[in-house]
């Protein structure tokens, strides 16, 4: 799995590299179980700061997406991929709120946001 940072981006790096994880799972690249590197050593290969690798994987264990298992490691969690619980739904409408007004301010119609979301499901799906 490739991990793509961008520094002079607005987005926080823990989050940038959350999103990576996150992405990788969509993709189908990380599944359920597979391991993922220890804060120490992911931090290391990414050259980044450990604390910023821990803000990430905690971030992805508040929404399920890793488990992280004392003196064992940090895997995908089997509930990585699942249907969404109203709970997500409802956490998703907040994250995509902003985004869609933006949208709208800038007065792509409902069409273009639809074909917007179906290019990013494709990308994702086909790897880019």
């Amino acid at each position: 799995m490739f991990i793509e940072i961008e520094t002079n981006s607005a987005v926080p790096i823990y989050l940038q590299l959350a999103q990576s994880i996150i992405e990788g799972v969509a993709k189908g690249e990380l599944k359920p179980g597979d391991s993922l590197p220890s804060v120490r050593s992911f931090a290391a290969d990414l050259g980044m700061n450990m604390h910023t690798v821990n803000k990430a994987y905690h971030y992805l264990e508040e929404k399920e997406f890793i488990q992280i298992v004392q003196k064992k490691g940090v895997f995908i969690h089997e509930h990585s991929v699942r249907h969404a619980s109203p709970s997500d739904r409802d956490r998703l409408k907040k994250e995509l709120r902003p985004i869609i007004a933006e949208a709208l301010c800038l007065q792509l119609s409902n069409e273009d946001l639809e074909k917007l979301v179906q290019e990013l499901i494709l990308k994702i799906k086909e790897g880019e």
